[in-house]
């Protein structure tokens, strides 16, 4: 079929379709400049950090990547993978894409692969790496359950920056957020479900933790906000409870601005005072555990709340390549996927 091709044309592949699963990123490792250039890159990105650049570059430049790597190096060296040698984050990446490849293997003309936003392996390498496999269709699916700005946009932004470089471009479709999807619902139900069964407590109180965003961003319209509200409503009355037995907080400010609360953080130092001694958590935002699951809410939360007089503390862990986790992304992929397979 391609006999009428000049020798010298590039091959032409069989058609395939793409999955690509986009996450947030990671250090390729944790020392001062590793830590620096996956900083630059992730704090340079407009879509997380609004400031106008005249003001943001100085205080970038000259403050903030010299002295937070060397911080942010020591926090990953508390969570990295050492059989691995790698971070958490793409060692379980890659897990969801090996588990994910083979509840597709019915459909031989899908290519399941996964890329960062930030670090390694980047979206622009992944896209290259489908394309090259034949695939003249992907599906982007940004493993944010709840949509924002600066992480489902600034994901897929990155993929198209990409598709504007290339001379035949694949079709693309993006997966939407899944904040409300029954089977997420489910999947961190049944988490909670089970982890409150293998603790030695009854919580007092099951705290869902998300990641912050400026309360500005909220003014300007981002849906982020109320789509974490509404998960863990759901999550609350699938599990059948009253309200005051959860609640929603949101972690990891960063710089002077207000970002929305109530804090978590603040919130772990506060409620040993009201009579919550006993406290479970979980990071519903997050698909895969990271450095600010693993070390900012599962060591630092549990120091902060036990040295406020707490008793007992536990995290929940993310859905990661579990079989609820996986059976989340599967129901996303084969729903995003109808007409093309």
């Amino acid at each position: 079929m391609v006999s009428h091709l000049p020798p010298d044309h590039p091959e032409v592949k069989p058609k395939k379709i793409g999955v690509l699963l986009l996450n947030l990123g990671t250090p390729d490792a944790t020392d001062y400049w590793s830590m620096r250039r996956y900083l630059k890159e992730f704090l340079s990105d407009r879509r997380v950090i609004e400031i106008p650049r005249a003001i943001w570059w100085p205080i970038l430049n000259l403050i903030v990547l010299t002295t937070r790597p060397k911080k942010s190096g020591a926090a990953y060296d508390k969570i990295w993978d050492m059989e691995n040698d790698d971070s958490p984050l793409r060692v379980i990446a890659k897990e969801q894409v090996e588990k994910l490849s083979k509840r597709l293997e019915g459909h031989d003309d899908v290519v399941v692969d996964f890329g960062m936003r930030y670090g390694n392996p980047s979206t622009p390498e992944a896209i290259d790496r489908l394309k090259a496999q034949g695939c003249d269709k992907i599906l982007l699916v940004p493993l944010y359950p709840q949509y924002a700005a600066s992480t489902t946009a600034t994901a897929n932004d990155k993929a198209f920056d990409h598709l504007r470089q290339m001379r035949w471009q694949p079709a693309v479709r993006t997966a939407p957020a899944y904040f409300e999807d029954p089977a997420y619902i489910d999947a961190i139900a049944t988490s909670i479900t089970e982890g409150l069964e293998n603790l030695d407590f009854k919580p007092d109180l099951v705290i869902t933790s998300y990641h912050g965003v400026p309360k500005s961003y909220l003014m300007k319209g981002d849906p982020y906000h109320c789509q974490c509200f509404k998960t863990t409503r759901l999550v609350r009355e699938k599990l059948g409870w009253a309200e005051d037995k959860m609640m929603v907080t949101f972690q990891s400010r960063f710089g002077p601005e207000e970002w929305l609360q109530p804090y978590t953080d603040k919130t772990l130092e506060e409620l040993p005072s009201l009579g919550v001694k006993k406290v479970a958590i979980l990071t519903p935002g997050f698909s895969v555990d990271c450095l600010e699951t693993l070390e900012e809410i599962a060591m630092e939360g549990e120091e902060e709340f036990m040295e406020a007089g707490g008793e007992k503390y536990a995290y929940i862990p993310c859905l990661n390549a579990t079989e609820p986790g996986i059976d989340v992304i599967e129901s996303v992929v084969r729903r995003e996927l109808q007409g093309w397979v």
